[in-house]
């Protein structure tokens, strides 16, 4: 009697820490920024009113920045996913004995603050820097042209600090592949493009569908790169929820302003997986059993 019952509260028991954790970290705080923002008044004296409308005004005040947040994101996102895939598939199926050390040099970035790597791009894309008189040399920029307070430093940004979370997934996706499904497929007079995409591709199909989420979520989310890389022009919605914060003491519409971000990434993220599919992301488990 007493072995049956300790199976079945083993699970719970080592459910335990990890529910805990979420508990006290992410639902407890989670309930105090959404009855903060229904509170109405000013700082010191605010009070819990039931105040909806401050979704409706952050909607209304901020819709430029929620669609700019979301285009950046999503451009960021593909580019990172054109070239993550060629350079995942190259250290699965051509790293060899340079395997290990070619995912050191991915994974290598983090060794560096997030911080300090997205500052260095300034200087990478400073008005003096060597990008921007390449540029300038094939005539790509005017000569009064500039890189950095635009869309598109904001973009690269965004690219270069995310693209391992794109990369790592779908390389593991690829080593799992059995060679000789390929194999099999070029036996059967398939040509190798044919074999890549008919194989290939949609074998690796969770480790895209993981990056894709990995890279967009986190991007969605991010004012670091607008920050330093940007302007006010470029401003996201994580740079308005900080101004929101710190430096309006808004804190009411600050918190508004977070949940309807969560609840627009949610939907996005929803619509996604159901386009994808989710046996894209967890697996085909019959087809490995």
């Amino acid at each position: 009697m007493r072995d049956t019952v300790r199976k079945r509260l083993l699970p719970y028991f080592l459910m335990g820490p990890g529910l805990i954790w979420l508990i006290v970290f992410f639902v407890i705080p989670l309930y105090y920024m959404g009855k903060l923002s229904l509170n109405s008044g000013t700082v010191g004296d605010f009070a819990f009113t039931w105040e909806f409308n401050n979704y409706t005004d952050s909607l209304s005040r901020f819709d430029s920045q929620f669609l700019r947040t979301f285009i950046y994101a999503g451009v960021a996102t593909v580019l990172a996913l054109l070239i993550a895939y060629p350079l995942a598939y190259a250290i699965a199926f051509r790293g060899g004995r340079w395997k290990n050390a070619l995912l050191l040099a991915v994974v290598a970035p983090f060794f560096t603050t997030y911080l300090i790597r997205t500052i260095a791009w300034q200087t990478i894309l400073g008005d003096s820097g060597v990008v921007v008189d390449t540029m300038k040399t094939l005539s790509l920029l005017g000569d009064d042209g500039r890189l950095l307070a635009t869309p598109t430093a904001v973009i690269a940004g965004l690219t270069y600090n995310f693209l391992p979370f794109m990369i790592l997934p779908i390389y593991a996706s690829l080593e799992r592949i059995d060679v000789r499904l390929i194999e099999a497929a070029k036996d059967l007079y398939s040509s190798a493009r044919t074999a890549f995409w008919r194989v290939t591709v949609p074998l690796s199909a969770p480790g895209v569908v993981a990056g894709t989420l990995l890279t967009f979520i986190p991007a969605a989310g991010d004012y670091v790169n607008a920050f330093y890389l940007g302007s006010t022009n470029q401003a996201m919605i994580g740079n308005r929820i900080q101004g929101l914060y710190l430096e309006e003491r808004d804190y009411p519409t600050a918190a508004a302003l977070s949940f309807t971000m969560l609840l627009a990434i949610l939907i996005a993220v929803f619509i996604y997986i159901r386009f994808a599919g989710s046996e894209a992301l967890m697996g085909d488990e019959e087809d490995e059993r």
